[in-house]
């Protein structure tokens, strides 16, 4: 706790579009990235016009229901520098619209044979990503009326999501500030307050748990993943990437007995039977087209691309079909390396 009040007595925010002095030659400006709620991209106007830098750090091209894509206009850019999480030729995920209508379907099918949903999520942004689709959808009619019970660090990050509704999607801005109406506050969420509340829940209808962690190393989800593994009518769905050797990850690949840590320290045998789906397309990050197209509609064009942030092959593998595609030098920088912009 130390260390983050330290790290924020440090910290000047910084509104999207403003531009400020950082060194005596070197301006910043950040723009929205559609990664999570207040992620940017650095714009750097360097000297009086010698050199516009953008970095990108993690960003989405793509619309989802609580951000919009990230910003691709810039005054000057003469160098970009670019993630490349999902830069390997096999990176296509599913369009948004896909990954809304299969979630959807698994929920639907699970409650049809009365059966409970659990949703594991990472507690920033695809959780609130998750509650819109649930609650657009429920309330359209598309998916089945169900309790929905939010539990883990999820309400806490909500409730920054809504403080800040200028950096929300626009239907979703608009919901709030001007029609007075809340989507992460719907009739249909239910705040878990006390842990006592989750056996009740588990006893009782079918419903939809949304918990914490995304990937089943810890928080509330695990309790209820035991609960819940042993009946066949039950499904867990995965909505984030799975680190290699996680139980969501393992899960993922097969699973049938899942070893957990109890709250006395010893282990125990879970027995899943429950149906185990992943929805992939909800990332925060850009897929391999998404990363193209950003560079294509990026104005004005940059003279050079710099690709790091993703595995060293598929930094590679994107920097080959930059220069392939745009004709513009791309690089791949070793650790250490220097690059001299000009």
């Amino acid at each position: 706790q130390k260390d983050v009040r330290d790290t924020v007595m440090h910290t000047i925010p910084l509104r999207y579009g403003s531009v400020t002095d950082i060194a005596p030659d070197i301006r910043l400006t950040l723009h929205n990235s559609g990664h999570i709620l207040g992620s940017s991209l650095v714009h750097l106007h360097i000297g009086e016009g010698l050199h516009n830098l953008v970095y990108t750090g993690d960003y989405k091209y793509g619309k989802s229901m609580l951000l919009e894509p990230a910003v691709s206009m810039f005054p000057r850019v003469e160098t970009i520098i670019t993630e490349s999480t999902y830069g390997a030729p096999e990176d296509i995920m599913p369009t948004r619209a896909e990954s809304e209508e299969k979630i959807t379907s698994i929920i639907n099918q699970t409650l049809d044979r009365q059966g409970k949903v659990l949703i594991p999520v990472p507690a920033v942004g695809r959780a609130q990503e998750i509650m819109l689709i649930i609650d657009d959808y429920m309330r359209r009619g598309v998916l089945k009326e169900a309790p929905v019970f939010v539990e883990g660090m999820i309400s806490e990050a909500t409730a920054i999501h809504t403080a800040y509704p200028e950096y929300l999607a626009k239907n979703v801005r608009n919901s709030i500030l001007y029609e007075g109406i809340n989507p992460f506050q719907s009739d249909y969420f239910t705040i878990v307050e006390h842990p006592s509340a989750r056996e009740e829940i588990v006893d009782g209808e079918q419903c939809i748990i949304l918990a914490t962690s995304g990937m089943l190393e810890g928080g509330p989800v695990i309790d209820y993943f035991k609960r819940l593994a042993a009946d066949k009518r039950n499904t867990i769905i995965f909505v984030s990437y799975q680190i290699d050797g996680t139980l969501g990850s393992r899960l993922q690949k097969g699973m049938t007995e899942a070893p957990i840590i109890n709250a006395n320290g010893k282990m125990e045998v879970t027995t899943v039977e429950m149906q185990v789906e992943s929805v992939r397309g909800f990332s925060g990050h850009s897929d391999r087209r998404q990363l193209m197209n950003y560079l294509h509609r990026m104005k004005p064009k940059p003279e050079r691309i710099i690709v790091l942030h993703g595995e060293k092959s598929k930094s590679i593998s994107m920097a080959h079909l930059f220069k392939r595609k745009y004709n513009i030098e791309a690089l791949v920088p070793e650790v250490l390396e220097t690059i001299k912009l000009r």
